[in-house]
């Protein structure tokens, strides 16, 4: 067998593989007596069909696994022998000829693998990113503690409707003639719910400005959402397709209006939130609230410096040269359905995000950040602590947590990202203690307006 690897610019390689006959034939040969021991030919008993009949039959085949085996073997033991950095999977080179395994005892096989451009990735404390501390101030906890009273509360029944109060109205909906009666065999929908401030027509929306149970309202449903069929559809309990059949008035007659009322700054609100005892007045409320907002604006601002990184990085390294040729039919295999057209559009947003994979890599190694099953469970953790979060789910145990975390990682689609995250939030906190921070204090609409310009 004989190998050769050549890269004259660096970045495209072409790597050569000979195989002799003595490289593939003693496997070939086992594998076809395994093949004889099991062969059921009439005629003949098992395990005596003559070799040549097996030969004929299965040889060409077997010597094609045999020798496809051992490329691969034998080309991904030399990159990893020789430290070949190599992009996506090895292709067949275009100039190949064609290779008679029928016939020939000498094979050879051309590949192009793509290699990766050599660079220096490097961080030190002489390098300055900025670090944004997001500022948790009285009006996001005001706002956070109306979002847990909003969430406690309660609908009492009234006698009025107030469009301030964002009332809720139950009534009975019938579908009038042009006369302004009762429509014969019209739509009819008892119990209908209605909120009036959602209606999108300020004409339509006053009609129910001051009304009391028991009132009814002439309105036009169709006018009131005039760019929604789907409202429409669903008030009148009808397909959606239907609605241009009931474009006139209809009456609707009020039995009952709720209205919603805020749960109380009390013991109970504050034993739902953050769990039985854990809080006992509202000043310790509004600090749990503070303290809960703070670790969550952590994980942002340490979000916010790996984007700051990556862009300082790609900066200090510059320009990489890849082998795109090359790169593109990589991509184009591995997306064969979706075709040139698909390679072509995403290529270069491809080739960004391969430029900061290699950079990562390399600052990954240089802080020796490594992975296991311990950081995996706790990125799963917050990861379930989160979702919970946007339930308002802020006390749940952490048995539950552990337990749905543990579910996470059963999966192995959810696998990755848990891997990628966590190697993130180690190489996050490595690099804080690397490079010099420049600290700044931030509000949290500053802080989005930023994510959002970039």
């Amino acid at each position: 067998m004989n190998i050769t690897f050549e890269a004259p610019d660096k970045v495209n390689g072409l790597m050569t593989i000979t195989l002799e006959q003595a490289d593939y034939q003693g496997e070939v040969d086992k594998q076809l007596k395994d093949y004889r021991k099991r062969a059921q030919v009439p005629g003949f008993r098992p395990g005596q069909v003559p070799m040549g009949m097996i030969k004929r039959q299965y040889g060409t085949a077997v010597k094609a696994d045999v020798v496809n085996k051992l490329l691969g073997e034998k080309l991904y033991a030399y990159v990893q022998e020789n430290k070949i950095q190599m992009l996506g999977e090895p292709l067949a080179n275009e100039s190949q000829e064609p290779q008679d395994l029928e016939k020939d005892d000498t094979l050879t096989f051309k590949f192009d693998i793509a290699v990766a451009p050599e660079f220096k990735a490097e961080l030190t404390d002489k390098d300055t990113v900025a670090y944004y501390h997001i500022t948790v101030d009285d009006k996001l906890i005001d706002q956070q503690v109306e979002m847990y009273q909003s969430r406690g509360g309660h609908y009492d029944k009234v006698e009025s409707y107030d469009a301030e109060q964002r009332d809720m109205l139950k009534g009975d909906l019938r579908e009038l003639d042009a006369d302004g009666n009762v429509k014969e065999g019209g739509i009819e929908v008892a119990d209908a719910v209605l909120m009036p401030q959602y209606i999108k027509v300020d004409d339509q929306k006053k009609l129910f400005d001051g009304s009391k149970l028991g009132d009814i309202i002439t309105w036009n449903p169709r006018q009131a959402y005039p760019e929604s069929d789907v409202e429409v559809s669903g008030l009148l309990k009808i397909e959606k397709d239907q609605v241009g059949e009931h474009t006139g008035d209809f009456t609707y007659q009020i039995t009952e209006i709720s209205r919603f009322v805020k749960a109380d700054l009390n013991q109970e609100l504050f034993d739902q939130v953050f769990g039985k005892g854990n809080v006992k007045s509202e000043q310790e409320f509004r600090q749990k609230i503070a303290d809960q907002m703070g670790q969550q604006f952590s994980v942002d601002s340490d979000y916010k410096f790996l984007l700051d990184v990556r862009a300082y990085m790609e900066q200090k390294v510059g320009k990489l040269e890849y082998p795109e040729a090359l790169l593109k039919r990589v991509m184009l295999q591995n997306n064969k359905d979706k075709g040139e057209d698909f390679v072509e559009k995403n290529f270069d947003a491809s080739i960004k995000e391969l430029g900061w994979h290699l950079i990562k890599e390399q600052l990954v190694a240089a802080n020796n950040i490594k992975v296991d099953d311990n950081d995996l469970k706790a990125v799963a953790k917050e990861v379930a602590r989160a979702q919970f979060a946007q339930y308002g789910m802020s006390n749940v145990p952490d048995e539950y947590l552990d337990n749905y975390a543990q579910d996470m990682l059963k999966k192995r689609e959810n696998t990755e990202g848990l891997v990628d995250r966590a190697v993130d939030v180690k190489l996050t906190a490595a690099l804080k203690q690397v490079v010099k921070l420049d600290e700044k204090n931030i509000s949290l609409e500053d802080f989005q307006k930023m994510l959002n310009e970039k």
